[in-house]
């Protein structure tokens, strides 16, 4: 029997919380059933499975609580990269057990597991001088001058999508992510793994061998990316809330792409047409894929991966 293709996944935003929703566990757990319903499939077409996936929401409603809880309750604060712990935990939960209950509604007998992901990142990396990772609820323009005065060490950047304001940490390339062999191992073996959830727990080296947290989220699908190289990953998908990557997005003059080779990708790059913050980052990482080794990614609404047309291939050329 030939061997099944190995795919990864990295689950967009909307997997988890759609626009307009308070984000309420219910919520939450209905998105993430309905995209896991969209896994199938892969599964179908013989994929073995590792799920990426975001935090940006999560994470940052995880530090207003902690702030809350600190001043409310006298409890101590947890860094940044605790608090990424905290998430993968619960999406990881939230995703196991919805996609488990997909599976026994269809019949499907397998395993899903969860692995809370240390990424290593280089603390010298210039994101840290440069925060640019949008985190946590939208601001108004007042509500940001009232938080800036209680706590000046926070940075806040207009949302790139247009809805407001939001926090924005450190986002560094990650470099190295421990227990890859492990998640190679399960995955050929036909686990369903979620891992490097919210980009991987960011961690750097004190000294050869030893391992500390530090202050940042590291973008979902660069890691999820470079989790696709490490493993050898046949595939690599992004999912999205937009049929195609586009030019000229969301104007009379929009074109879908169909198929772009990495020299067309790193051109419209160049150029401007992707935003930073949304689908510009998408294609960085697709290109990290292609380009170190990988085979095709591709950018699509989860809805849609069972189609062959739909969505955008980026392939080498």
């Amino acid at each position: 029997m030939a061997e099944k293709k190995l795919a990864v996944v990295a689950f967009g935003g909307n997997a988890l919380l759609r626009a307009g929703q308070k984000g309420t566990n219910e919520e939450q757990k209905a998105n993430v059933y309905e995209t896991c319903e969209s896994l199938l499939d892969l599964l179908n077409n013989d994929y073995n499975l590792v799920i990426g996936h975001g935090n940006g929401p999560q994470v940052g409603n995880i530090l207003l609580r902690n702030n809350a809880g600190s001043k409310m309750f006298g409890i101590p604060e947890m860094p940044l990269d605790v608090c990424g712990a905290y998430s993968q935990g619960f999406i990881g939960y939230t995703i196991e057990q919805q996609f488990s209950n997909v599976l026994k509604k269809h019949g499907i007998n397998k395993d899903i597991l969860t692995l809370v992901t240390q990424v290593v990142v280089d603390k010298n990396d210039k994101a840290f001088q440069n925060p640019a990772k949008h985190i946590g609820p939208y601001y108004t323009e007042e509500e940001v001058e009232q938080l800036k005065a209680k706590t000046p060490e926070d940075t806040f950047a207009k949302d790139p999508k247009g809805k407001g304001w939001r926090k924005v940490v450190a986002s560094p390339v990650p470099v190295e992510i421990k227990n890859k062999e492990t998640v190679e191992k399960l995955a050929r073996d036909g686990k369903i793994v979620v891992t490097v959830g919210g980009g991987g727990i960011p961690v750097h080296y004190v000294e050869p061998g030893i391992l500390k947290g530090i202050d940042a989220v590291i973008d979902k699908d660069l890691a999820s990316s470079k989790m696709a190289i490490e493993i050898g990953a046949d595939e690599f998908f992004i999912l999205t809330d937009v049929p195609k990557v586009c030019l000229h997005f969301n104007t009379p003059d929009e074109k879908r792409l169909d198929t772009i080779t990495v020299a067309e990708a790193k051109q419209y790059l160049e150029e401007g047409h992707f935003t930073e913050g949304s689908m510009a980052p998408k294609v960085r990482a697709a290109l990290n894929f292609v380009e170190n080794g990988g085979g095709t990614c591709i950018i699509t609404e989860a809805g849609q991966l069972g189609n062959p047309e739909a969505g955008t291939r980026i392939v080498m050329g």
